[in-house]
């Protein structure tokens, strides 16, 4: 062995590398050793702590990953595995339970069968004791579950046994009850588990339903019992213990309260009379002290802050120190809507139908009037904010009326005057029997009375005293705009009543100091102001075509209204949107005048023109105001309206927008507004083929030549101007115009002249390009002239193609490819030098 290592070492040493290298390998390998070394030691080290731990319970604890290893796939966590196991046995033996009970009858009878499965059932509730003392939680909890199931298989075994002639739901009643006492009393007594506590809180919502049904009580007597079952639950919200118990009843809380508060509402409501509605306000009261108490007894959460002021009460801010809970301020407007339904469904019956909703309007400001700032502060939002919600269902109850109202006179729009009716319910709705509710205005007004309140009363630091300085206003408005409808005034008063609530929002919109104290010129309540006398402002003139002369003075009227406002509107908004009002109104006015002198629709174009021209001359007075854009845009859509009624007869059509032309073209005039001169020219153009057509003109010259001669002027002032502007861009859409369509038109003309003209035009176009080298012009004028030629040529070269032998023409063809092939390199030469001048010329 030794001989056999010093050969080796000897043939080692003969091949051994040199001196520096072989140091650094041993370096290299002393390394490695030395971090094996190290590793060795930490694994060692581990081992030791592992096995002084006493509490270890493997033998075999895992070795920590290799730093190379790859890492283990994550399957089921032992503890979910475990779950999985333990909740799939528990289901499968209350299967097992189920078909015993059921199913397998087996010779024991049910006697027999009930006493086994009594026994079993007791070994199921006992075994989680054991098992919890032993630390077993999860198979406590699975054995548990399955006693539970089983204690439902005992109570339908007992029905089946001891009490077969018992009612059914009662015994359903009895059994829930007794279940839900059993479930808590063993959850409560095995505290550790989960399950049965919050199964007893399920089970207890089923007793007082089932012995109403029972007992075949009315639906008193079930919301009675729906609001025990709730007043339960409330009660285990509040005092419950265990796991989940308390969130669980809460939940369950909330549906049966809301089940009782609209039980008893629908009740109240439908009561016929005083004697009746005092029943279900009794139970509304029991809801309502239920909700009291439970919002007094629930604790404020930690952290939480006051907000600002109370809308429509006297309540100050209060402590940022002040919490409450959102339960209870929940409970509280539970609360509060039990009340106003109670208090107003008893006092429902005592006033006519129709005002029925102004009764629970009128509580509902009564209990706003009530809040004091002493109250706890969930009762102070809860009581406002259930008021307010009455209040808003009164205030939509109330507003169909209003947009029959509004929307009614569209019908005249298809019948102008046709004549007025008396009244103005027929003006409105003549084919349906509309229920106008007199108390509609009296409800808008209340609400609108209790938004105003609700401003003043509150400091200027919240943000919706403006939107409720604008619901005051728009609900008024709307109150007042039901009145005439209500009363069924006559069409005239009428007309004048809504021309007066067309000009007193528009007031306020100018000037909203007028309502108060901390409005904005051109804030949101302006703009209301402005929304409300719009609608009315269409509405009304919609409503003054039934005749002639209340159209007239409606129409005159408003362009007068919103003409002032145009002009002495504070602020950007009002301004700009009523001078488009006011053109519209001017528009209706002239197309009314026409009417009135029986124009036909094209001369009514006429007299209409002249209200884009009456305001393009108002925009340059008033330029640089806000209202001057808005003028020039409704001037033009005036105008359009002016080209369609035109649209019938094609020389006043021809006239109209010549006459459009000029007023674009006078808007031009000005430096800010040069842009509007396309539109002018366009105008002028399609005005002068109108004419044309009209006149019967077929010649394309006739149309193209009044394009090309202006277009061909601005080219050669702009290259004046601007003498490196492209050829293209100055002349090449004006000879465009005439020069394309002329040519396809001498391609289908027989005659000699139009050729002639048109060789003799595109030879000038052609020399002048070469001479002034002009890009456009030559290759525009070239390609005309060439198209020309070859028309002109065309019947002779078919005559010669046609005397020619059937060989000549290929051959003629090959002889040109052989001489261009053989000149290739002078021709491209050729080609490149006449790019390159074609490149220089603009």
């Amino acid at each position: 062995m030794s001989r056999g290592v010093a050969a080796t070492t000897l043939v080692g040493m003969e091949n051994a590398p040199p001196p520096a290298e072989e140091l650094v390998i041993l370096d290299r390998e002393l390394g490695h050793l030395e971090a094996r070394r190290a590793q060795l030691l930490a694994r060692r080290a581990w081992l030791l702590g592992v096995m002084r731990q006493a509490a270890v319970a493997a033998p075999y604890p895992p070795s920590p990953p290799h730093p190379f290893a790859p890492p283990a796939p994550k399957d089921a966590s032992p503890r979910g595995a475990q779950n999985v196991l333990l909740t799939l046995g528990g289901v499968l033996l209350t299967i097992a339970a189920v078909a015993f009970t059921l199913v397998s009858w087996g010779h024991l009878g049910i006697g027999g069968r009930s006493a086994v499965l009594a026994a079993v059932t007791a070994l199921a509730l006992a075994a989680p004791a054991v098992l919890l003392r032993r630390g077993l939680v999860s198979t406590a909890e699975s054995v548990a579950a399955l006693g539970l199931a089983l204690t439902v298989l005992d109570v339908y075994a007992l029905h089946r046994v001891a009490a077969p002639d018992t009612d059914a739901l009662a015994y359903a009643a009895g059994g829930s009850a007794a279940l839900a006492v059993l479930w808590a009393a063993y959850g409560l007594g095995l505290g550790r588990l989960r399950l049965p506590l919050p199964a007893a809180v399920i089970t207890a919502q089923f007793p007082f339903l089932l012995w109403a049904l029972a007992a075949d009580a009315g639906p008193l007597t079930l919301t009675w019992a729906l609001l025990a079952t709730a007043a339960l639950d409330v009660a285990v919200a509040l005092w419950g213990s265990g796991r989940g118990v308390r969130p669980l009843a809460c939940a369950l809380a909330w549906p049966a309260g809301a089940g009782t508060l609209l039980s008893a509402g629908a009740l109240s409501v439908a009561a016929g009379g005083f004697g009746e509605a005092v029943r279900p306000g009794v139970l509304l009261l029991a809801v309502a002290a239920l909700a009291v108490f439970a919002a007094w007894r629930t604790p404020a959460p930690r952290g939480g802050v006051a907000p600002d002021t109370v809308p429509g009460t006297h309540a100050p801010a209060p402590d940022t120190a002040a919490t409450w809970s959102p339960h209870a301020v929940a409970a509280s407007a539970v609360a509060a809507l039990a009340v106003l339904a109670a208090v107003g469904g008893v006092l429902r019956p005592l006033v006519p139908g129709a005002w029925a909703v102004l009764v629970y309007v009128l509580c509902a400001v009564a209990m706003l009037a009530a809040v004091r700032p002493g109250l706890p502060r969930p009762m102070v939002l809860g009581a406002a904010g259930s008021s307010g919600a009455v209040l808003a269902l009164g205030a939509l109850w109330a507003l169909p009326p209003v947009a029959v109202a509004v929307l009614g006179p569209v019908r005249w729009a298809e019948h102008v005057w046709s004549g007025a009716p008396a009244g103005i319910r027929e003006a409105l709705s003549p084919q349906t029997s509309w229920p106008w509710p007199s108390a509609a205005p009296v409800v808008l007004l209340t609400v609108a009375a209790v938004l105003a309140a609700a401003r003043r009363r509150t400091s200027p630091g919240p943000a919706w005293r403006d939107p409720a300085a604008c619901g005051a206003l728009a609900l008024t408005w709307a109150a007042a705009y039901s009145v005439p409808a209500a009363l069924d005034l006559g069409h005239p008063v009428a007309l004048a009543l809504y021309v007066l609530l067309a000009a007193a929002p528009l007031a306020l919109a100018v000037r909203p100091t007028a309502a108060g104290a901390g409005l904005a010129t051109g804030g949101p309540f302006a703009l209301t102001a402005f929304g409300c006398a719009l609608a009315a402002a269409v509405s009304v003139s919609l409503l003054s075509l039934a005749a002639q002369l209340p159209t007239f003075a409606v129409l005159g009227v408003l362009l007068g209204l919103f003409a002032t406002a145009a002009a002495l509107g504070g602020g950007p908004v009002v301004p700009a949107a009523s001078a488009p009002a006011a053109v519209a109104l001017a528009t209706g006015l002239s197309g009314a005048g026409a009417a009135s002198l029986e124009l036909p629709a094209h001369r009514a174009a006429l007299l209409v023109l002249a209200v884009p021209a009456l305001a393009a001359v108002l925009a340059a007075r008033v330029r640089g105001h806000v209202t001057a854009l808005p003028l020039e845009v409704s001037g033009a859509a005036a105008a359009l309206v002016a080209i369609a009624l035109a649209t019938g007869d094609a020389p006043t059509l021809a006239l109209v927008l010549a006459l459009c032309g000029v007023i674009a073209a006078g808007t031009a005039v000005r430096a800010d507004r040069r842009p509007v001169g396309y539109a002018a020219a366009v105008l002028l153009v399609l005005a002068t083929w109108v004419r044309l057509g009209a006149s019967d003109v077929a010649t394309p010259e006739a149309y193209t030549l009044p394009v090309t001669v202006p277009a061909l002027v601005i080219g050669v002032l702009r290259r004046r101007r601007d003498p490196r502007a492209s050829s293209w861009t100055a002349y090449g859409p004006g000879l465009a115009a005439t020069l394309l369509p002329s040519v396809l038109a001498a391609w289908g003309d027989g005659h000699w002249l139009r050729p002639l003209l048109l060789g003799a035009a595109a030879l000038a176009v052609t020399l002048t390009g070469a001479r002034h080298r002009l890009q456009a012009l030559l290759v525009l004028g070239s390609t005309a002239l060439a198209l020309v030629a070859l028309h002109e040529l065309a019947p002779y070269v078919v005559q010669v193609v046609g005397a020619l032998p059937r060989w000549l023409p290929p051959a003629l063809a090959g002889l040109l490819l052989l001489a261009v092939g053989a000149t290739y390199e002078q021709r491209l030469r050729d080609a490149r030098r006449l790019r390159d001048t074609l490149g220089r010329m603009r």
